[in-house]
């Protein structure tokens, strides 16, 4: 059988060999993830969209990859999004939709480019986990809220098998950094039996 690029995903780490396997799949990236049912950036949209009353706020998408969360965010009725992500070449493929107000590449080397309060919503749809972007980033994205932010995301079935993403949300709430909007595990990769854990939290 032949080996897909979801096979590889899971077991890849370090930011350059996450660059490189991205910028291979670019291409073909909607055609894996479509067979296979993707149903993450549509609960996630979803589950921001049942918390919000102003769909005109800015929301930054981070990991946005070829703009298939974009398009489910904008299919929720989001007005204005911006996109970032590690690969120009999933860019160039969110940039074909035209649904982002801008789009850039992320540089993981240098500081996080988004002040304090520039956003009042960020997504990582699909984004913090197994073979994508480290725990620390939760923090990083977090900490880019001012209170009363919202902060969606994921954790697929694989990322979920580490106890140590599950307990980050845990140790944040507890501490007083944000407050469980909603939370829901469903399908993720249904076509591949995968399931995903889906968060709204707000910033206190």
């Amino acid at each position: 059988m032949t080996e897909t690029f979801l096979d590889k995903a899971y077991d890849t780490t370090g930011t350059e060999a996450t660059r490189e396997l991205y910028t291979s799949w670019a291409k073909t990236y909607e055609a894996e993830v479509g067979e296979n049912g993707y149903a993450t950036p549509g609960r996630c949209a979803e589950a921001l969209r049942a918390v919000t009353t102003d769909f005109s706020a800015p929301i930054l998408d981070f990991g946005c990859g070829t703009g298939l969360s974009g398009l489910a965010l904008s299919l929720a009725g989001f007005q204005i999004i911006d996109g970032t992500d590690l690969t120009q070449d999933m860019l160039d493929q969110a940039a074909e939709k035209r649904l982002y107000r801008t789009l850039t590449q992320a540089d993981p080397d240098a500081p996080f480019p988004v002040q304090k309060g520039n956003y009042s919503v960020i997504s990582a749809i699909g984004v913090i986990g197994a073979g994508a972007a480290p725990l620390d980033v939760f923090d990083m994205l977090l900490n880019a809220l001012d209170r009363g932010g919202k902060f969606v995301f994921s954790f697929n079935d694989h990322t979920l098998e580490d106890p140590a993403y599950e307990a980050k949300v845990v140790q944040c709430v507890e501490r007083g950094s944000a407050v469980i909007l909603s939370q829901s595990y469903g399908d993720h990769l249904p076509g591949l039996n995968m399931k995903s854990k889906v968060y709204v939290l707000e910033k206190t």
